[in-house]
């Protein structure tokens, strides 16, 4: 019976998480649409291809501009894309599943989630630190989502092992730290860093820890600390994670675009 009233109680707090999420994404969108100077915030995209130059008589780069990222409204897509997963949780037949997966010590739900939403988010966080190189773009976002599935086959191998294997979740932070590196080198290697806006540096620093925070959550689990001996109570810390961060995040880039 008890084991039922968790499950109860966190199919209601999915619930509860995905309205939250879906009703700032939803401010968001229509901020988005409806305000010019937030909608007017767009970041570039450029690739650089090959050229020959007739005069030079050489091959030389040829910057091309490839479009522009309509920032906010990427914004509240990681919002709907929480959402969603949310909502997608507490259905009737996709809850048994969830149910079942939990009392295993696994959510696939969690890590195809977060492989969308939060490599979006490292992406638009790297645009507003000038990582403008669409090839750079797609291979952050590449590698923020393997560090995710890695997340994924850390609890699919532990299944069926005694002594956790750690091994996936070495390489998932490998992964994971690809595109800290790249922001690091552009938040850090402009020479004039009071050129940068305030609100740039507040969601580097946010998102930073948090970023920090959610494999600290799964150690605590794999060495059962304390509460976290119990699975759901970690998987109610991702979840708690997973919303400020992205509250934060999203409330951060509303108050510093709205700045004059």
């Amino acid at each position: 019976m008890a084991k039922e009233i968790n499950y109860s109680s966190l199919r209601k707090f999915n619930l509860i998480m995905g309205i939250l999420h879906f009703v700032q994404g939803a401010f968001m969108l229509v901020t988005a649409l409806s305000i010019d100077k937030f909608s007017a915030f767009k970041l570039p995209l450029f690739s650089n291809f090959l050229k020959f130059d007739q005069v030079k008589m050489t091959l030389v780069t040829d910057n091309r501009l490839m479009g522009e990222v309509p920032f906010a409204v990427c914004v509240s897509i990681f919002l709907f894309l929480s959402a969603f997963f949310h909502f997608l949780i507490v259905l009737p037949g996709s809850n048994e599943v969830y149910n079942r997966n939990i009392g295993r010590g696994i959510n696939p739900f969690r890590w195809y989630e977060y492989a969308l939403s939060s490599s979006l988010m490292i992406v638009l966080l790297s645009l507003l630190f000038g990582i403008y190189d669409i090839g750079a773009i797609i291979a952050i976002f590449l590698l923020n989502a393997s560090m995710n599935l890695f997340g994924l086959l850390m609890e699919r191998i532990n299944l069926h092992t005694e002594k956790t294997d750690w091994y996936s979740f070495i390489f998932g932070c490998v992964a994971g730290i690809g595109p800290w590196i790249l922001v690091f080198m552009h938040a850090f290697g402009n020479s004039d860093l009071s050129k940068v806006p305030w609100f740039v540096y507040a969601i580097f620093a946010s998102y930073f820890v948090f970023f920090n925070l959610f494999p600290v959550n799964m150690v605590l689990q794999y060495k059962k600390v304390g509460k976290w001996a119990n699975y759901i109570y970690g998987e109610r810390g991702y979840i708690i994670l997973s919303l400020v961060a992205k509250t934060i995040l999203a409330w951060l880039v509303f108050a510093g675009v709205m700045q004059p």
